[in-house]
């Protein structure tokens, strides 16, 4: 599994903000089926909300492909 540490600026980023920031979708709608699909976990629980405000220490799984940390 691949993994990525992603520095957000500002208090929080949203899900679908960062599947396009970091390359895994392609547009948002393409991030809203990833989320949809139900392949993210969000530290460690399964993540459905497309704008869920993600912090630094928040730890995201996708589709058991790729880690992120969010610093």
């Amino acid at each position: 599994m691949e993994t990525l540490h992603f520095k957000i600026e500002g208090p929080y980023i949203e899900l679908i903000a960062l599947l396009k920031a970091t390359g895994i979708a392609e547009t948002g709608g393409h991030a809203k089926f990833i989320v949809d699909d139900g392949v993210v976990l969000r530290n460690g629980e399964t993540e459905t909300r497309k704008r869920a405000k993600l912090i630094p220490g928040d730890v995201l799984e996708i589709a058991d492909e790729v880690k992120i940390v969010l610093e």
